[in-house]
């Protein structure tokens, strides 16, 4: 399948999704979002990959969604098109982990499709923000409610009510970002962490997610009842007997993904 505005690429069971509109430091607008959620779904249901990873350019994730394209737009054009959601959730609904690998800037809507993957890799050179507020406007696409939870209320209104940017390192002590490196070196760092994940029981990884997600969907009590049938389910899988055979007997697993 053919792309203008991403770039794929697969290598060792990882899929890699590039933003590619350099001349607007990758803004998103809704050729963009469709092209990657087209490549999403591709990349879903392709079982030879395993993870999926996205990224940008050196200069910029994604510096938000494409003000040329929307700043006209009326309040019965969002609406009935429905707006930001009928594009922009692909990432939330991928069963395979996806990594975010942020240099640059990630604003506004880079922002937020940044906190829709379920982890951040950051450049020593990441930005990060919620500045609608400058042009007159809010975050739309889970800004934040996303960046509510990751890095708390006080956080949250200071970068959406000021418009002001965050550096790698404060996004990392905030709990934004998992892990700040090198710009010179974050696609591998991405495309590593990817491979490793790539490298473990497809099932295993998938219940993982999905035990974490539950933790921003239910009280604690629900929580930890949810992940305690999930442990229990996994010990009805050819995996599970595998790996903990593989493990006494120190030998490498072969995972059937079931």
């Amino acid at each position: 399948m053919s792309y203008s505005n991403i770039r794929v690429e697969l290598c060792d069971g990882v899929g890699l999704i590039r933003l590619d509109r350099p001349a607007v430091l990758n803004a998103l607008n809704a050729a963009l979002m469709r092209e990657l959620g087209a490549a999403l779904q591709v990349l879903e249901a392709d079982h030879a990959v395993r993870a999926i990873v996205i990224t940008g350019s050196d200069r910029a994730f994604a510096a938000g969604a494409d003000i040329a394209e929307i700043h006209s737009r009326g309040f019965s054009d969002l609406y009935l098109e429905n707006f930001v959601t009928a594009d922009w959730e692909h990432v939330t609904r991928c069963r395979k982990p996806v990594i975010a690998a942020v240099a640059g800037l990630a604003l506004g809507g880079g922002c937020e499709l940044a906190m829709m993957c379920d982890f951040i890799i950051a450049a020593d050179n990441a930005r990060f923000g919620q500045p609608e507020v400058k042009v007159g406007t809010l975050p739309g696409a889970g800004g934040t409610q996303r960046l509510a939870r990751a890095v708390g209320k006080a956080k949250a209104m200071d970068l959406c009510l000021t418009g002001r940017l965050m550096d790698a390192d404060e996004a990392e002590r905030s709990g934004l970002v998992a892990r700040v490196v090198p710009t010179t070196s974050l696609l591998d760092e991405a495309l590593q962490a990817a491979r490793q994940i790539a490298a473990y029981s497809g099932m295993a990884v998938r219940l993982n997610k999905e035990a974490v997600n539950s933790a921003f969907e239910t009280s604690l009590a629900e929580g930890v009842r949810f992940e305690r049938h999930l442990l229990y389910a996994s010990f009805a899988s050819a995996d599970q007997k595998e790996g903990m055979q593989a493990f006494l007997e120190k030998r490498q697993p072969r995972w059937q993904d079931r």
